[in-house]
């Protein structure tokens, strides 16, 4: 579902090439939470982080884009898919570790109860998904968590459009089976 608050894409677009900083920020608020949503359903180890580097991409390369908003909005995935391709590739190379340094940490902490609720939620959708194979599971995220459309999906991932609606057709009956099997209600 593309937001209402980009009907005048083009113009908006447009805007954002001359430099415009209130267009970069209509960009950048119709799409940070599917895109932020989108890297932590795929692992993305800083959420946050990858976030900003897809935004810089995207912002920096606006002058090479071409295209209407879907698939602008495709463009904006495929570059969040990279990034989590890319950090996953960092990530098997050599693990990051970072000295703990309480003098430098500035949190403020919320509730044991919502941070529990927090890492349960998404511990039960990465169990879930990881009862699908590898590409189900890179195809249902781009459906639910992006927005994407079974075309948008196919360009993203490298796929026929057919193949993406099989892929989501068995990841759901996977998912379907998973939750039977545990007496979830559906």
């Amino acid at each position: 579902m593309l937001s209402p608050m980009l009907d005048d894409f083009d113009a908006v677009l447009a805007r954002a090439r001359g430099g415009s900083g209130e267009a970069f920020t209509v960009i950048y608020e119709d799409l940070v939470r599917p895109v932020a949503a989108y890297l932590r359903a795929r692992g993305a180890s800083d959420v946050e982080d990858v976030t900003s580097e897809v935004f810089l991409s995207v912002f920096t390369g606006l002058g090479r884009f071409t295209g209407e908003q879907a698939q602008f909005r495709s463009w904006v995935f495929t570059i969040a898919h990279r990034r989590v391709v890319d950090g996953w590739r960092r990530g098997s190379r050599a693990p990051l570790q970072v000295p703990y340094e309480p003098d430098d940490d500035l949190r403020t902490s919320s509730s044991a109860e919502a941070d529990a609720l927090d890492v349960l939620g998404d511990q039960r959708v990465q169990e879930l998904l990881a009862g699908v194979s590898e590409d189900q599971r890179e195809v249902l995220t781009l459906r639910i968590v992006g927005d994407l459309t079974v075309e948008q999906v196919a360009d993203v991932v490298g796929k026929k459009p057919g193949a993406v609606k099989a892929l989501q057709r068995r990841g759901l009956a996977t998912l379907r089976r998973i939750m039977q099997v545990e007496g979830v209600p559906l």
